[in-house]
């Protein structure tokens, strides 16, 4: 299914780019954009907020796009959230994330066995822990975290992992399709 559509299972149609309202056009401007976007325009009031946002949390920072790509998968994958697992599969591959490690972000196996780094394995725990607990965060986990990274990073990569668990509710709530392009290339990957 492309883009500008409505799968089977959507709770909304996305809005075709000839439909877009005036202060949703500029997100059109290269054609049909994201389910993501395609459903906030019916809201324009509220896409703008929302994509600056979600530009500001997941975009090019200090901290990598690797780390990210690690917690918006783990989170997504708790969540069980189908488009953002199968987007973000195809982005922590271009993010030089290998197969295994996508697979067991995925739960395909233990996650903190695919990863070397102390670091990564200590945001794996923690985007776990917030993803898949109620409450505060395991103490362990959290000194994990605490000793991999500065608090600067902890702050924007909790706010990565969190701003995913809004997107996750939001895309499975609504059931976006994901895009043909991003079906091929999980094939070509052998992931689908």
């Amino acid at each position: 299914m492309s883009a500008a559509g409505t799968s089977a299972s959507s709770a909304v149609s996305l809005v075709p780019p000839d439909q877009a309202p005036l202060l949703a056009r500029p997100y059109y401007a290269g054609g049909a954009p994201s389910p993501i976007v395609g459903a906030l325009a019916h809201v324009p009031e509220l896409l703008g907020v929302t994509m600056a946002f979600v530009g500001a949390a997941l975009g090019e920072s200090f901290v990598s796009a690797r780390l990210k790509e690690i917690a918006i998968l783990r989170a997504s994958a708790v969540l069980g959230c189908h488009y953002c697992v199968q987007t973000h599969t195809v982005v922590a591959l271009d993010e030089g994330l290998d197969r295994a490690e996508v697979r067991a972000l995925c739960g395909e196996e233990p996650a903190q066995d695919a990863f070397g780094e102390d670091r990564e394995r200590a945001l794996v725990g923690w985007v776990q822990e917030l993803a898949g607990q109620r409450g505060p965060l395991d103490d362990d986990v959290q000194r994990r975290m605490t000793g991999c990274f500065s608090e600067p990073e902890i702050v924007e990569l909790t706010v990565v992992a969190t701003a995913t668990i809004m997107l996750n509710r939001f895309c499975t709530a609504l059931g976006l399709p994901v895009s043909d392009a991003t079906h091929a290339r999980l094939r070509a990957e052998g992931l689908a």
